[in-house]
């Protein structure tokens, strides 16, 4: 079995080497662009783990993993228009180093190249596979709708929240994994606990960023804490505080998101403590935890030899920065 370090290097390679030879070339070089200034290529290195699971040629299924890993940073050159963000990977963004409508011709192209990437595969199970990425792609574009509803309400609940980030992350992890499993030719029962397994862990894995914006080492978490606090963010952190505070930490905490002239240390200093007032970090720490165990839980139930299963689990804790 390989490691999830030569994986990432069949990856990368893999993406490096794929040609652009169609024109115009201002539509297909923000595309090669954005692909090539790198990322953790999560989701690809989750379908070829999955995959090798069941078989040792992780590499003969690289172009639907190099599809899926398009079709996610599709997802991000849009994401980024929409935010108005000027910086992804510590690069411009294609709306930023080129305008606005080449970010959404790209952007709709890749989507495009996805599907390609995912036909060059041939295999049996082609149909059930692109079944499941495009439920999975409907699905993140209804999360991204709810995300932004959320910006305009006060009274988001827990639950609408965790719904959200399942269809915003969570479905693109589960879905790397279930199709990895399947093409691999595992059990469908088999394919399902992956699926789970993903959703599960892409649940806590979200969560943990939430977590880590207001109480990470900005060392380690990789950039400066706080910044969903100073854009008034409905995190999983907001949004518990703000339904369980009442009289005057709940008209403090109001004021700050409705203050527009304010100093970040202050501002943040400020949210954290009615956080902790709350106890909204203890909340948070046990959602991860019960979410990670859960996803653990449906890891363990793949009918595969423990050994197979290593690659997969040591991926995952390098994922949430813990030990499994």
């Amino acid at each position: 079995m390989l490691t999830s370090s030569e994986i990432l290097t069949l990856i990368n390679n893999h993406i490096g080497e794929l040609p652009y030879e169609r024109k115009p070339y201002a539509l297909y070089e923000p595309i090669k662009y954005v692909l090539s200034i790198g990322g953790k290529r999560i989701r690809p290195t989750l379908m070829l783990l999955a995959y090798n699971m069941y078989k040792d040629n992780p590499q003969d299924i690289l172009s639907p993993a190099c599809g899926l890993e398009t079709y996610h940073n599709y997802t991000l050159l849009h994401d980024d228009l929409m935010d108005n963000a000027s910086v992804r990977r510590g690069q411009p963004t294609v709306h930023e180093k080129w305008d606005a409508n080449t970010a959404i011709l790209s952007g709709d192209t890749m989507l495009v190249m996805a599907y390609e990437h995912f036909l060059k595969c041939g295999h049996p199970r082609l149909k059930e596979v692109l079944d499941i990425f495009t439920e999975t792609a409907l699905e993140i574009g209804e999360g991204q709708q709810y995300d932004m509803d959320f910006e305009k309400r006060l009274d988001v609940t827990e639950g609408e929240y965790i719904e959200m980030i399942r269809l915003k992350t969570s479905v693109l992890l589960a879905c790397a994994l279930k199709i990895g499993a399947l093409l691999a030719d595992a059990s469908a029962d088999d394919a399902d606990r992956l699926y789970q397994f993903g959703e599960k862990i892409g649940l806590a894995f979200q969560l943990q960023d939430d977590y880590l914006d207001v109480y990470g080492d900005p060392k380690v978490f990789g950039k400066s804490i706080g910044g969903d606090i100073l854009c008034n963010k409905k995190t999983f952190m907001l949004i518990n505080a703000m339904n369980r505070s009442h009289g005057d930490m709940r008209e403090e905490l109001m004021g700050w998101l409705e203050c527009q002239d304010y100093k970040a240390e202050e501002k943040v200093a400020a949210v954290t403590q009615i956080y902790n007032q709350l106890g909204i970090d203890k909340l948070a720490e046990e959602k991860i935890e019960y979410y990670f165990t859960e996803g653990l839980r449906h890891l363990n139930e793949v009918t595969v030899p423990e050994e197979r299963k290593m690659q997969l689990r040591d991926f995952t804790a390098q994922m949430m920065k813990r030990k499994v």
